[in-house]
């Protein structure tokens, strides 16, 4: 089974959640988030590689609310399943409204309290999967922006040397935001081992 549109890694969640990526962890650990397996590129060979662990957008509905909820209301572990498996019975489009039981006689609502890293998602999703590619033959398989050769990690190792993402964006002028964005977000969530990425300041084209 390959990776779906609408599957994230757990550190993507936490990245999109605002959380540490030991929440997420813990929740898997407890059972409260329960994974599935897929396979992804490799990110330097592009080849196939073996499972990964993937988690459904209701997890980052979860994570955000139990940051935002954190010293209001204790949930047990039978309470956060079951509030798990109420966000799990909408799916994104409709979560973003929805409004559910997270104790007795306390409703949440979704939208307020976790609408904007929802809308964060789904933002990320769309634009991961137009833009974000691994292609044996480009920069070694290492992830680029699809149509050009630049890394992801280029991006982010820019941003750490103290350029913006206005920058960035001024040099890259055929490239949208959203792009860049997805693009930071995937590195970020998917960290490179060995070698640091080298810094390019040269436009993507």
């Amino acid at each position: 089974m390959t990776r779906t549109a609408a599957d994230l890694t757990p550190r993507e969640v936490a990245e999109l959640a605002g959380v540490p990526k030991r929440a997420i962890e813990k929740a898997i650990e407890e059972k409260v988030l329960l994974v599935h397996t897929g396979k992804i590129p490799a990110l330097r060979s592009g080849k196939a590689v073996g499972t990964r662990r993937f988690l459904g957008v209701e997890s980052v509905a979860y994570a955000t609310l139990v940051r935002r909820l954190t010293g209001d209301v204790t949930l047990t572990i039978a309470g956060k399943r079951k509030l798990i498996k109420a966000l799990k019975s909408h799916e994104l489009s409709r979560l973003k409204t929805a409004h559910v039981e997270i104790a007795p006689s306390v409703t949440a609502d979704i939208g307020e309290l976790a609408g904007e890293a929802l809308e964060r998602t789904d933002r990320y999703l769309r634009a991961r999967e137009t833009w974000i590619d691994s292609v044996s033959g480009i920069k070694g398989g290492l992830p680029v922006i699809r149509g050009t050769r630049l890394t992801v990690h280029s991006i982010e190792a820019r941003l750490e040397h103290g350029d913006s993402m206005d920058d960035i964006a001024a040099e890259n002028p055929d490239l949208p935001r959203e792009a860049l964005e997805a693009a930071l977000l995937f590195a970020r969530s998917h960290p490179l081992s060995g070698r640091p990425q080298s810094v390019s300041r040269r436009p993507a084209a």
